[in-house]
């Protein structure tokens, strides 16, 4: 009855390794991700700083309304 008992938690100690392996494997890909996005909106923001300076420094142009 003991050894059942020692094998039944070695397989469940097998499985809980295996799911710690995937969730690990998981976390990695999903840093990766982050990583990346975080990359992406910081070109972006730099893009769109540039596109403002070019187009004069963020400043708005006041125009007649269409009414006048």
């Amino acid at each position: 009855m003991n050894d059942d008992r020692i094998i039944e938690l070695e397989i469940k100690t097998a499985y809980q390794e295996d799911l710690l392996q995937a969730l690990n494997q998981i976390v990695g890909q999903q840093q990766q991700q982050i990583d990346r996005l975080e990359a992406t909106c910081k070109m972006l923001n730099e893009r769109i700083k540039s596109l403002s300076s070019e187009s004069g420094g963020g400043e708005s142009v006041e125009e007649v309304p269409p009414h006048y």
